[in-house]
């Protein structure tokens, strides 16, 4: 079971909440899986030619030097 503290401001109104920790890192976990997904969908969308994971890293190096 999720216990949450939640934290108010002075009339009351929530403006925080404090889980547990392993339940903070599933969601972060979580939610890294869903972005993976939604790049996929993204590049799979694009339909381009796929290319090399050596190229693809040699192409990234040379744009981060530039």
């Amino acid at each position: 079971m999720l216990s949450t503290t939640f934290i108010t401001d002075g009339k009351g109104k929530k403006i925080s909440a404090v889980v547990p920790i392993k339940q903070y890192q599933l969601w972060l976990e979580e939610l890294e899986e869903l972005e993976d997904i939604r790049a996929y969908d993204k590049a799979k969308a694009k339909k381009e030619k796929p290319i090399p994971l050596r190229d693809a890293i040699q192409q990234r190096r040379k744009r981060q030097k530039a």
